[in-house]
């Protein structure tokens, strides 16, 4: 397994030989409802569109997640696996290869699997995706969720190699963390007892403008987290890569057999 972070929640996952764009925002600013005076980030090292992609990947309908002016950048022809959301908005856009997967459904292509699983809640009605990964020859797994909103669901697992979800809590005034991290990523540790966790949604080479950025309080960091592992006696590593630079996931013997 190969991952490269490519700032916010966008990560290239390569496993099983393919190569999977996950919530990717590469080209142009992030805005909510194209209003910079409320929400911007801006890349500070541009981040170019990988080749040869295999399979795009949507947990989320939010921009975030799936970036409109990155999605219309993209060859239309690439299968996209989405969230009910997100699938009907790649739809919109012409993606000819689209498959929404709802809770408890999966997706099988060229020796992975993906299963979806209830993730962050946007709004009263609406409950968005987590995913987990699996190599289906080499069993190696990984599981995703942007928002640090676990369903107790996962607990059937038992095991996951690798998860990528975020270790710092974001909140906001009256409303609270729409971003969990710390004790929520511990709870999701000791249920799936991952060989490494990295971080996401808080980090990456960016710019922050607009009233929300000044208004947003930050909760703790990796080192905390890195505390809260050591004082419950978890083994699991955090992994911090570099944005822009691929690296391989040190699997052990067992999960790569």
């Amino acid at each position: 397994m190969h991952l490269t972070y490519l700032d916010s929640n966008s990560w290239l996952i390569e496993l099983a030989g393919q190569k999977i764009l996950l919530d990717p925002w590469l080209v142009g600013p992030l805005m909510f409802g194209n209003q910079p005076w409320f929400f911007k980030a801006e890349h500070i090292t541009p981040r170019p569109i990988p080749e040869h992609i295999d399979l795009i990947l949507l947990s989320q309908g939010l921009p975030d997640h799936a970036h409109p002016p990155t999605l219309e950048a993209l060859d239309h022809t690439i299968p996209v696996v989405a969230s009910p959301s997100a699938a009907k908005l790649v739809r919109e856009m012409g993606y000819t290869q689209v498959t929404a997967l709802g809770h408890g459904e999966t997706f099988t292509r060229d020796g992975i699997n993906i299963q979806a699983f209830p993730g962050s809640p946007i709004g009263p009605m609406l409950v968005e995706n987590a995913f987990v990964l699996k190599d289906l020859t080499s069993q190696a797994s990984l599981y995703y969720e942007p928002h640090g909103f676990h369903s107790d669901v996962l607990q059937a697992l038992q095991h996951v190699d690798v998860i990528i979800t975020p270790l710092i809590n974001l909140s906001l005034p009256l409303l609270g963390p729409f971003i969990k991290g710390g004790e929520s990523a511990l709870k999701v540790v000791k249920w799936l007892q991952p060989d490494f966790i990295l971080s996401t949604a808080a980090g990456g080479d960016i710019e922050y403008q607009g009233i929300l950025d000044k208004i947003l309080k930050v909760d703790g960091d990796v080192d905390d987290f890195r505390k809260l592992l050591a004082n419950s006696d978890c083994k699991t590593q955090i992994l911090d890569p570099k944005p822009g630079q691929r690296f391989e996931v040190p699997l052990t013997v067992s999960a790569a057999a």
